[in-house]
C-alpha cells in the first residue's frame, strides 16, 4: 500500500552533512572544468534551491600550465550547446590544503589519480591519520565502464583533439555526476 511518508533512508539523507567536491585533471581548462560545470548545473539548477547534499564545488589541475586562464573555448562552447551558459572559472593548481577543504577529490584519469594518491599519503602521514583528509577517487568509478583491474572509466584529455572529444567528456561528466549524486542520495558514500 503506497504511503506519503518518506523512507528512513531518505530521512537520513535529508539530515546528512553536505559534502564538498573537487574535480581534478592536468591543466584545469578542459575535463575538470567540464565536470565542474556539469555538476554545478545538475546540483544548482537556475531558479531552484541547491542540492542539500552538496556544499562546495570547484575544479583544479595537478599541473600549473594554465593557472589564471579561462576554460578552453571548446569546453565552454560544449557547455553552452547543452544549456550551461552561466559557468565561469579561472584555472588553478591543486594545493595540499584541498585535502582538508574537500570531502571528495575526483580525478579524471589514472595519472591524475596516482599523483593525488601519492600526495594524499604524504598528507595523511603528516597529519597522523585519515581524519579530515578528503577521499580521492577516479571520477569514472561512478557510472563508468569497468576496465581491466576493476578501475572505472577515464575521461580522456580532449585538448589536442577535435571538438568531438569535448562532447565525449560532456557525456561522461553527466553520466558520472548523476551516478555520484545518486550514491550520495542513497547513503552509499
Amino acid at each position: 500500500m503506497p504511503t506519503d511518508q518518506p523512507s528512513p533512508s531518505s530521512l537520513s539523507n535529508l539530515t546528512a552533512k553536505p559534502v564538498s567536491v573537487l574535480f581534478v585533471c592536468l591543466g584545469n581548462i578542459c575535463r575538470s572544468t567540464m565536470a565542474e560545470g556539469v555538476f554545478r548545473h545538475i546540483t544548482r539548477p537556475e531558479g531552484k534551491p541547491p542540492h542539500h547534499l552538496i556544499a562546495k564545488i570547484d575544479s583544479c589541475g595537478t599541473g600549473a600550465y594554465h593557472v589564471g586562464d579561462d576554460p578552453d573555448p571548446r569546453t565552454m562552447s560544449t557547455l553552452h550547446d547543452h544549456g550551461i551558459t552561466t559557468y565561469t572559472h579561472s584555472a588553478r593548481k591543486f594545493r595540499t590544503k584541498d585535502f582538508e577543504e574537500f570531502d571528495y577529490i575526483l580525478a579524471m584519469d589514472d595519472d591524475n589519480l596516482e599523483d593525488l594518491e601519492r600526495l594524499r599519503k604524504r598528507v595523511v602521514k603528516e597529519k597522523g591519520g585519515e581524519e579530515s583528509v578528503g577521499r580521492v577517487c577516479l571520477f569514472g568509478q561512478f557510472g563508468g565502464k569497468r576496465r581491466r583491474g576493476g578501475r572505472g572509466e577515464e575521461v580522456q584529455d580532449p585538448y589536442y583533439g577535435a571538438r568531438d572529444g569535448f562532447e565525449v567528456a560532456y557525456e561522461q561528466s553527466v553520466r558520472f555526476s548523476k551516478a555520484f549524486l545518486g550514491m550520495l542520495e542513497r547513503g552509499e558514500l
